[in-house]
């Protein structure tokens, strides 16, 4: 995995976000960071991180529903099947861990969904908080309960 070039941290509702990139795309979105609002990097890039910022912060005040910004993912073949099966999930709705396993031809494997869920790098642009319980809680989230329920909430009252 190519490692990142450049680091974007930003105030937004849900709390600090620091967005990684390489020269090829997006490589982590932390939700909740700790730290401060700052820019590091330079070229391409620089350029991919200034651009998810501008995409996020649109996304939360509701006028972006679909990134366009390229996302680089590592991870195992199983979790890049996840990830993939997230980035399908249209906005404002929701699936379950069980529903996703059976998706992916493995119904028994809904907990590993939850752990490729929470190994997710790239918060709300691969939207682990679009998963949520069989009960439909907003069990588990990269970035906290917290910030899981106000993305979902933030979703659903926008999509209607």
């Amino acid at each position: 995995m190519p490692r990142h070039a450049a680091t974007v941290c930003f105030s937004s509702p849900v709390g600090l976000v620091e967005v990684e990139c390489a020269d090829t795309g997006v490589t982590c979105v932390r939700l909740g960071a700790r730290g401060k609002p700052r820019e590091v990097g330079d070229g391409a890039a620089m350029e991919h991180a200034r651009t998810t910022r501008s995409e996020i912060l649109a996304y939360m005040e509701g006028r972006l529903r679909k990134f366009t910004v390229p996302v680089v993912l590592g991870g195992t073949p199983f979790q890049r099947a996840v990830w993939g099966k997230l980035q399908a999930i249209p906005y404002g709705k929701t699936r379950t861990y069980g529903e996703i396993a059976a998706e992916l031809g493995r119904p028994r494997a809904a907990r590993a969904v939850g752990t490729a869920c929470g190994s997710n790098p790239i918060a709300i642009l691969v939207p682990c908080h679009r998963i949520v319980a069989g009960n439909g809680g907003a069990a588990g989230s990269g970035g906290g309960g917290r910030i899981k329920g106000e993305l979902l909430a933030l979703e659903q009252t926008r999509a209607r």
